[in-house]
């Protein structure tokens, strides 16, 4: 199917100034999981699943919902809301992060579960989709809080998570530190040490080499296959980052090592846009510093929204859920959206870019790089044998660039945009698992 520019984009050499905000524009997020109802449906009735086979794909195998008490600081107590989501384990034990964030709630857990068992079978790993969360704000609590929160939340999921069963991974401000207290707390119940229980753990203790840029590596490679297929040149094309996290950074820094244009970028505090082009590392050394990417030298600050809106080849949403809507989707100019973030585009957005000629590479692949070597520590971790980080790059690169090819093959054949492409593939081979296996009893 030949592929058209976008009928807005401008040329990418021109001098941009930051947009201003539109008026009238709704500013609350959609609820994910109607989302990924929504976008499961779409793919259910373009391949003739019956009722029941539907239902089955969308109903999680299982939600566990726990309080988790915690003394503070100040000696008082406060009882903070987790839960833990196995979408599927139908293809293998689930896999998936457990962030700690204020807005986190069972209806974002259970999304996140099932985009995570599609992203993981487009990827062909032997994995179903799990995910989990605590409500609460991480970054008003000290180390000692946060400790103790992942410990005490840790021993409420322990029955359902394990190598075998589920395996939890960082996400929104969780990270190394905080699986280690995972592993930790998970083994010293079993009395004997566990690393197979999580990934993205500390390299001490039994983590992978490349884990921390595997994400945005993955991320970095979607997008230069998505270049070659549009016949689009890499050198000097703009890149606008919306979140500055593990994720966001590393992209940044890895494009800008090919000659791309870091143009913009943003935390929840805000962004930042520089309209010839930034260092993502200097940034990155103030946002370490100052806790924003906001204030940094010679830059103009922007919010999250109009980061979306700029006038950029590439955008990369790498921050949460529900940012591109049928709100502002149609002042959306880049040629290229990268869904860094789980769910960042609502299907409504999902139509108008694709009736704009834009071109979407899906979350459930553009962001499968970290549970890609997430599978790989795990491996490293059952077997007690570690790999160098070039062969993890090597072997993370041959199964992107494999899955890539795969949803552009359905794209064409079906001429459909790619996030159906990347469903019909994920789905599919999650039904077909179902279908062989039969129903108990």
């Amino acid at each position: 199917m030949p592929v058209k520019a976008p009928k807005q984009n401008k040329t990418a050499t021109a001098t941009v100034a930051a947009p201003a905000p539109a008026a009238h524009v709704s500013t609350e997020r959609p609820n994910p999981w109607k989302v990924a109802l929504q976008q499961l449906k779409q793919v259910t009735d373009l391949l003739g699943y019956d009722d029941g086979a539907a239902t089955m794909l969308a109903t999680p195998r299982k939600c566990l919902s726990v309080s988790v008490p915690v003394r503070m600081d100040d000696g008082r107590v406060e009882v903070f809301s987790g839960h833990r989501v196995q979408h599927s384990t139908t293809r293998g034990p689930a896999k998936g992060g457990i962030r700690f964030h204020p807005d986190v709630t069972l209806d974002e857990v259970k999304a996140l579960a099932m985009w995570m068992t599609w992203k993981c079978s487009v990827m062909n790993l032997p994995y179903g989709g799990g995910k989990g969360g605590i409500t609460c704000e991480p970054k008003a609590m000290s180390s000692g809080e946060l400790e103790r929160l992942t410990r005490r939340y840790t021993s409420e999921i322990l029955p359902i998570i394990g190598p075998e069963k589920d395996i939890p991974a960082p996400d929104v401000n969780t990270n190394a530190q905080t699986m280690a207290w995972i592993m930790d707390t998970f083994s010293v119940n079993k009395g004997y040490t566990v690393p197979g229980v999580v990934t993205g753990k500390p390299i001490q203790i039994g983590g992978s080499l490349g884990r921390d840029k595997a994400t945005a590596r993955g991320l970095m490679y979607t997008v230069l296959y998505a270049l070659k297929h549009l016949d689009m040149p890499t050198g000097g094309l703009r890149v606008a980052i919306q979140g500055y996290g593990n994720a966001g950074y590393w992209a940044a820094k890895l494009l800008h090592e090919l000659d791309f244009k870091i143009i913009a970028c943003s935390t929840s505090k805000g962004g930042i846009f520089v309209d010839r082009g930034f260092d993502p590392e200097a940034v990155n050394e103030h946002y370490q510093k100052s806790g924003a990417v906001v204030g940094f030298k010679g830059a103009d600050t922007i919010t999250n929204e109009e980061l979306l809106e700029l006038d950029c080849d590439i955008l990369l949403p790498c921050a949460l859920e529900g940012q591109i809507t049928q709100h502002n989707a149609a002042r959306i100019k880049a040629r290229i959206v990268g869904e860094g973030a789980n769910g960042p585009t609502t299907p409504e957005a999902d139509a108008i870019l694709h009736e704009n000629d834009q071109f979407v590479i899906p979350d459930i692949l553009a962001n499968a790089g970290g549970v890609t070597v997430s599978y790989f520590e795990w491996v490293q971790s059952l077997q007690n044998y570690f790999w160098s980080e070039r062969d993890v790059n090597l072997r993370l690169r041959e199964l992107m660039e494999r899955a890539f090819e795969a949803v552009w093959k359905i794209r064409e054949q079906r001429r459909c945009n790619s996030r159906i492409a990347a469903y019909v593939l994920g789905v599919g081979r999650v039904a077909e698992a179902h279908r062989l296996r039969g129903l108990y009893p």
